[in-house]
């Protein structure tokens, strides 16, 4: 028997910059080609900020259009959460600098660094803030620039990441089935060296050394992460269907983190969905970190490919470890 959730995912407005890099432009300044990185993750072209769009305003734009959408306004807002591994700057919090733009005066404003998952981990607590009554409105925001944090002299992760922003308004639900059916959230620690971002922070504050190091850009064992990726996310889909008491043949569509597509690929077979279940814009966008769920979502919604009735598995893998899944009706 399926829970009655007790919030809904209202809405999904998203936010990227419109500046495109492709793979081709990519290979002018590394060792690299379109072919060789379209094998070994399926991006064609990412979306790269340009230094007057801060992470802030790309969680506006994206803000403003999951408000519009669910006909909310940003005075209605109890809580504001933002997922991002790349803030315009560690203190104060991306969320309160997003609710001053929004003009979000009632709400409670606070960034969550989950990684990949993190907009899993942001509905999570969007979901739990309501069903405690500690709120009615949460805004759900996964935004990243990561071009500032990719060392694009390192082939291994300069191809992969690019900029974005998603946002979607979480409430009561509106109706007994329409909802949050479960989610799932997990971390291990012990896997941090894994793919970090060494230096930066304070316990090796930026300096001379660390720029010299280029230990303030991530550094990622990327095999190592793969198989961790393909294990977590093939328990995380696991999870979330068990809590929902929903099966397999019952999702309409898998939208996965976009990270690389023999990822989501693996994770699909593991889950028994056909890859024409399953949401792939991996090739536009690249790895957004936090905002690649939200992107794909909107697209889905864009497309027909959801909509009333429509249950929908999420799931992700990230830093940290941290992974996590979660099942909708929407």
């Amino acid at each position: 028997m399926m829970p009655r959730p007790f919030a809904e995912v209202a809405s999904v407005g998203v936010a990227v910059p419109p500046n495109v890099v492709t793979n081709d432009d990519l290979s002018r300044v590394l060792d690299t080609s379109d072919q060789w990185i379209v094998e070994r993750t399926g991006i064609r072209e990412r979306r790269i900020a340009g230094p007057e769009q801060s992470v802030a305003m790309l969680s506006q734009e994206a803000s403003q259009r999951a408000l519009a959408a669910a006909g909310v306004g940003a005075d209605e807002l109890d809580a504001i959460v933002v997922a991002t591994v790349s803030p315009d700057r560690l203190m104060p919090s991306t969320a309160c600098d997003l609710q001053a733009l929004l003009g979000a005066e009632r709400a409670a404003a606070f960034d969550i660094g989950a990684a990949c998952p993190g907009y899993i981990f942001a509905l999570t607590v969007a979901e739990g803030l309501v069903a405690s009554g500690q709120g009615e409105t949460v805004l759900v925001v996964g935004a990243e620039k990561l071009s500032t944090i990719t060392d694009f002299q390192d082939r291994s992760t300069a191809i992969l990441f690019g900029d974005g922003a998603g946002a979607s308004v979480v409430r009561r639900s509106s109706g007994p089935g329409r909802g949050i059916l479960s989610t799932f959230i997990k971390s291990d620690g012990r896997l941090a060296p894994l793919l970090l971002r060494p230096g930066g922070g304070s316990a090796d504050p930026i300096s001379e050394k660390v720029v010299c190091e280029r230990s303030h850009y991530m550094k990622m064992a990327g095999r190592e992460v793969f198989k961790a990726a393909v294990l977590a996310m093939a328990d995380a889909c696991d999870e979330a269907l068990r809590r929902a008491g929903v099966t397999a043949d019952q999702v309409d569509l898998l939208v996965p983190h976009q990270a690389n597509l023999r990822i989501i690929e693996a994770t699909a077979k593991h889950a028994g969905l056909p890859m024409s279940k399953v949401m792939v814009n991996l090739d536009r966008y690249g790895n957004t970190s936090s905002a690649s769920i939200p992107l794909a979502l909107e697209q889905a919604l864009a497309e027909g490919r959801i909509g009333p009735g429509s249950v929908v598995l999420l799931v992700a893998f990230g830093a940290g470890f941290t992974w996590g899944s979660a099942v909708i009706r929407w």
